[in-house]
């Protein structure tokens, strides 16, 4: 059964006027052709949709009855245009982001909070997980863009563009147990490095956060040490209670401040202390209107 949508148009005006002749002008046409119209549809459906006298007209029960559906399938047709104008502007749709979990105590709040009130139609999935899954999973085309720690020369594999969006210091989470018992000598809130390297570490594993690992270790390198890794986790709400449960110290960005754990203590390191960096990676042949919004938005943040 073909249908054409032009004759759903002619039944709903004539049903809307109960009249030919005024649904003729409505729709700028002559009656004749109009009657045809409606005369074709019913054939089609194999019923009446109309009882029609010389004075009168009405709807048939099975036309009252289908005349909604006919109503809801014209809506739908009429929003289309503005449908697709809308996700071509990158107004509504979806965008696919991923993050490491440390983002999510620093830059992403602010990011999505920003972009969820520029762009509030548009559906926003969110996938925290670490770096190493991130930049292949983006380079072949899984999700739109991903927060990452981005690898010490920051080479990326193609098609991937990269764009720093934080540089912070690391700080010492430490039980806070520890301080109270005097097991960790701390001045005006500063630990020194003497007293790190003396600590257990906790430390994400380096397979998943290479980055990050070496950016830790390096700590303890450059200062002819070895650190003494005791528990390795891949999230970092799992490296804080892991604090907590005084099994050790870890190094951790400074916007962790943000999580606040009972039992840990955040605390400045000694002299210069190793800088973490965050950045976003997308593909650059990725033409999604939701991403080349949600990069207008950090060009215009970050200008």
């Amino acid at each position: 059964m073909t249908i054409d949508t032009r004759q759903l148009r002619h039944f709903a005006a004539v049903a809307d006027t109960l009249h030919f002749g005024r649904a003729a002008e409505r729709l700028r046409m002559t009656q004749p052709p109009l009657s045809q119209s409606i005369m074709a549809l019913e054939r089609t459906l194999g019923a009446p949709l109309f009882i029609r006298t010389k004075r009168n007209v009405w709807l048939t029960s099975f036309g009252e009855q289908w005349l909604p559906q006919v109503r809801k399938a014209l809506a739908t047709l009429d929003a289309l245009p503005d449908g697709a104008h809308r996700l071509r502007d990158g107004l509504s749709g979806h965008l696919s982001l991923s993050f490491v979990s440390t983002a999510d105590y620093s830059i992403l709040p602010g990011l999505v909070r920003r972009y969820a009130e520029a762009f509030p139609e548009v559906e926003i999935r969110l996938v925290e997980t670490t770096s190493d899954v991130q930049i292949p999973a983006l380079a072949a085309g899984e999700g739109h863009a991903g927060i990452i720690i981005p690898p010490h020369d920051r080479v990326l594999p193609e098609p991937l563009a990269y764009r720093r969006l934080l540089s912070e210091p690391l700080v010492a989470a430490v039980p806070t147990t520890w301080i109270d018992e005097g097991r960790l000598p701390v001045g005006d809130g500063v630990l020194s490095a003497e007293t790190v390297i003396d600590a257990p570490l906790i430390l994400f594993p380096r397979q998943v956060a290479p980055a990050f690992h070496d950016l830790v270790t390096a700590y303890f390198t450059t200062r002819r040490q070895r650190p003494r890794i005791v528990q390795e986790a891949i999230q970092m709400q799992t490296i804080i209670s892991l604090v907590s449960a005084g099994l050790g110290v870890a190094l951790v960005p400074a916007s962790l401040r943000n999580l606040a754990r009972a039992g840990v203590s955040y605390l400045d390191l000694d002299g210069p202390a190793p800088v973490l960096e965050t950045g976003l990676v997308w593909r650059r042949d990725d033409d999604t209107p939701t991403l080349r919004g949600f990069l207008r938005l950090l060009d215009e943040s970050q200008g």
